[in-house]
């Protein structure tokens, strides 16, 4: 532009080719200065990511400053398997600039543990120049889905909101939830799961689901999304495009959802898009085949057209993508190897790959994506975008006023763990929740003299502890594994369809399809009363017509059991509805 007025001006006066000369080359000197120019000459060369300057800027010149290592390091999740983290992922932090770290359930059971490890990885992430802090992942859905365990609530669950309809049960049920990981120094939730219950014989979804319904799914979501942010914690939607409509576990292999692009418009994106209308922050892109989508059979977790043309493009997101766990089947066996599938993910779009394990330093899913980097411009290009993005992330978040702690108190942990106005709330919750599929002598008082039996799983002792406390210390008790197999099974309904002779009023405790195929035993008896307690997912009852009493309460929570026996007892009119197709 210069050039341009200069020659221009002299043009004007004839002063001839000779100056115009000049003057190109005086412009492309002037050119050149502005390449060696610093791209942020107000941020000064030692800043970090502390440094007072706009989250924009400074997310760029981080960027900037960072090698092909620190940018790929930024954009993995790792988690550890022990009670605190590994060696080798405390060399992941202080030696190459890990970006996130997830804490799985394996060894949660010490919350100070948690608190305590969390605050070193922190401190670790602290003493590299940059100042970078991490992303502390978890899974603390609610219900039967909570990795950090130790003094957390046990919640009643999605599918309890979704039976109660009330979006402030959802608020609420994330605000508490939240409260207690963040007093942990956990900013991160993959939670809400938005996957609807198509196929009710889905066992990864199950009560996992608030429901079936579109629009009902993407309010309650909603909701979720609000108290999460309200408490201080990063809510992650998940699993992009929705993993309700199959029945397979995308851990064992790779599910494939025949919908077509106008059905999942119609059906699973709703809820998707309620909460990107709400800025939801991050979204978990699923192992979730669809090939009447995409032909190939390739999973969306690794899709460019899910993940950058429907997601970015048509849903119009501007967040954080985070892949599931690769160490998974469903995106391992499509990809052909674990270095291949992280490739293959950075490429679809995703901005954080996340896995179970920690990684070697120099595994192939290090080595194959550092010279990739190099070789490649394009694929180099899409880690620096996920890293800033990542980066702008951070600085949104922990630059706010609510962030959770870098280090937890770990002197107050135990006032703030259980949160005690969450424990009030959630046998409220759960109370609204109940849900009477069939009443026949209902509510149930015991009469003198009637024998009572209580069979249910030995893990859930709140089962007993709350029918003895309304029907007396003598009522007999019948336990069995939650897990069990086809022979043990057999057996226990033998054993059940002998022992209930000697009863009046049989009380079962169904969790899943093993326990219902030993209630279904109690079928041939007569004469006898029959209640169900179903917890989890009703679909195993919903064909127990012969029962006098089904009760629902969807989750093995304390709070549910408690609810569960005080409408058996009359103590309250339950009042959920069945979250179900009808």
């Amino acid at each position: 532009m210069i050039f341009d007025i200069l020659s221009k001006k002299f043009q004007r006066h004839n002063t001839g080719q000779k100056i115009v000369k000049i003057a190109k080359k005086l412009c492309s000197a002037l050119a050149a200065l502005a390449l060696m120019t610093p791209l942020f000459p107000e941020i000064p060369d030692d800043a970090d990511f502390w440094s007072d300057y706009p989250n924009a800027e400074l997310a760029d010149f981080l960027v900037s400053k960072m090698d092909d290592g620190e940018l790929l390091s930024q954009i993995l999740m790792f988690g550890w398997a022990g009670e605190e983290p590994s060696d080798l992922l405390n060399r992941w932090i202080s030696e190459r600039g890990l970006g996130s770290v997830k804490v799985f359930g394996w060894n949660t059971d010490d919350t100070d543990k948690v608190a305590e490890s969390i605050s070193e990885v922190q401190e670790r992430s602290q003493k590299r120049k940059l100042k970078i802090p991490l992303f502390v992942a978890t899974d603390q859905e609610g219900g039967w889905i909570r990795h950090v365990k130790g003094d957390t609530t046990e919640t009643p669950g999605n599918m309890a909101i979704g039976a109660s309809a009330l979006p402030m049960d959802s608020y609420y049920s994330a605000y508490y939830i939240s409260r207690e990981i963040n007093a942990l120094g956990i900013n991160m939730n993959f939670a809400p799961t938005v996957d609807l219950y198509t196929n009710i014989n889905s066992s990864v979804i199950g009560s996992r689901s608030f429901g079936e319904n579109p629009d009902f799914v993407g309010k309650l979501g909603s909701e979720f999304v609000r108290g999460s942010l309200d408490a201080g914690v990063i809510p992650t939607a998940k699993h992009f495009p929705g993993h309700g409509d199959t029945s397979l576990d995308s851990h064992g292999k790779l599910p494939e959802i025949s919908a077509d692009y106008e059905t999942l418009k119609k059906r699973e994106l709703i809820p998707f898009k309620y909460l990107i209308d709400k800025k939801i922050p991050a979204i978990m892109s699923g192992h979730l085949s669809f090939p009447n989508i995409i032909g190939n059979g390739e999973p969306a977790s690794l899709s460019h057209k899910f993940l950058t043309e429907i997601l970015r493009g048509d849903l119009k997101y501007d967040g954080l993508i985070i892949t599931d766990d690769m160490m998974m089947n469903g995106a391992t066996m499509y990809a052909g190897s674990v270095s291949a599938a992280f490739t293959a993910a950075i490429r679809a779009g995703n901005d954080i790959i996340l896995s179970s394990t920690t990684a070697e330093l120099n595994e192939n899913l290090w080595t194959r994506n550092i010279a990739l980097m190099k070789s490649d411009g394009e694929f180099r290009g899409s880690v620096k975008d996920a890293a800033r993005r990542v980066l702008r992330a951070k600085l949104e978040y922990f630059k706010s006023p609510n962030a959770a702690p870098l280090h937890p108190d770990l002197k107050t942990v135990h006032e703030r763990v259980p949160d005690k106005d969450g424990q009030k709330f959630f046998l409220s919750q759960a109370c609204r929740s109940i849900t009477a599929y069939k009443t026949g002598n209902f509510p149930y008082k015991r009469k003198e003299g009637e024998r009572v039996l209580l069979a249910g799983q030995t893990q859930f002792d709140s089962f007993f502890t709350e029918a003895r406390k309304r029907y007396g210390q003598d009522c007999s008790q019948f336990k069995f594994d939650y897990e069990l197999g086809p022979i043990q099974t057999d057996w226990m309904g033998n054993q059940i369809e002998k022992l209930a002779l000697g009863y009046d009023t049989i009380i079962f405790c169904v969790a899943n399809e093993r326990s219902s195929e030993i209630a279904m035993r109690l079928k041939k008896l007569h004469g006898k009363k029959v209640i169900i307690l179903s917890i989890l997912t009703p679909v195993p009852v919903l064909g127990f017509d012969w029962a006098d009493t089904i009760l629902c309460g969807y989750s093995w929570s304390k709070y549910s059991f408690k609810a569960l026996f005080g409408a058996l007892n009359g103590e309250f009119t339950p009042s959920g509805i069945l979250p179900l197709p009808q």
